[in-house]
């Protein structure tokens, strides 16, 4: 996986005395998080929710109390409104990685998050497009290069269901046959990897789109994407 830039730690509320140690294990437990869901967006949002609790609450992780992070979790954000139950629940998950990170480093020793109960959250439907409606959407696609290799993204994503960064990290190496059937292998969130079928009508878009740039897959290095760059065309 490609280095990406992780997010910078700045204005945290931690004591001058032990500003710089609070401030490696913040970015050490960052790091760490990014490595095991491959998202840097996740790290991100991760990254901004502890620097807005320890602005709020200006005092070191060994001294935070459960009656704070549960003022912090209900709290207003931003745009004055009351939290809903789903931001809740993510205020504390955040919080208690980095409290339960603390503790596997033999930083701390209690994690406050623990006397805390979650809000009840229910799972919205999944939201999709119709079958119509990605017929349409394909309709529309340019029959030159950039619109053949965007074609097989959608195809891609659509017929696998793999989230977005899994499917844009698909290398000519992720790719296997057996018995003339393609298999790609993945890595996705939390660092879980996997391996599963890909089918036929995405596999010959795939292949079309490398075409129109002159690429075939059989001759690709394993490190190369099997989406090309409009630059290359």
């Amino acid at each position: 996986m490609p280095e990406t830039a992780m997010p910078h730690v700045t204005a945290l509320a931690f004591p001058e005395q032990n500003l710089i140690g609070w401030e490696r294990a913040l970015y050490a437990f960052l790091v760490e998080k990014e490595r095991r869901s491959g998202s840097i967006r996740t790290v991100e949002g991760y990254s901004r929710m502890l620097q807005d609790f320890f602005r709020r609450v200006p005092k070191p992780p060994d001294q935070v109390n459960a009656q704070e992070v549960f003022v912090w979790a209900h709290g207003k954000g931003v745009s004055g409104k009351d939290p809903s139950p789903v931001t809740i629940g993510a205020r504390m998950a955040c919080l208690s990685s980095f409290f339960r990170f603390l503790i596997r480093m033999d930083i701390l020793q209690r994690n406050p998050c623990d006397r805390l109960e979650r809000p009840r959250t229910s799972t919205p439907p999944a939201r999709g497009l119709s079958a119509e409606e990605v017929r349409r959407l394909l309709a529309v696609i340019p029959d030159n290069p950039p619109g053949l290799r965007d074609r097989a993204i959608i195809l891609t994503l659509v017929l696998t269901g793999r989230r977005r960064a899994e499917a844009f990290r698909l290398t000519a190496g992720d790719l296997s046959f057996e018995n003339d059937i393609c298999f790609y292998s993945y890595r996705g969130k939390g660092g879980k990897t996997g391996r599963r079928e890909l089918p036929r009508p995405a596999l010959e878009a795939v292949r079309a789109g490398l075409a129109a740039y002159g690429r075939e897959l059989e001759n690709m290095s394993t490190h190369e994407s099997v989406w090309p760059s409009p630059a290359a065309a």
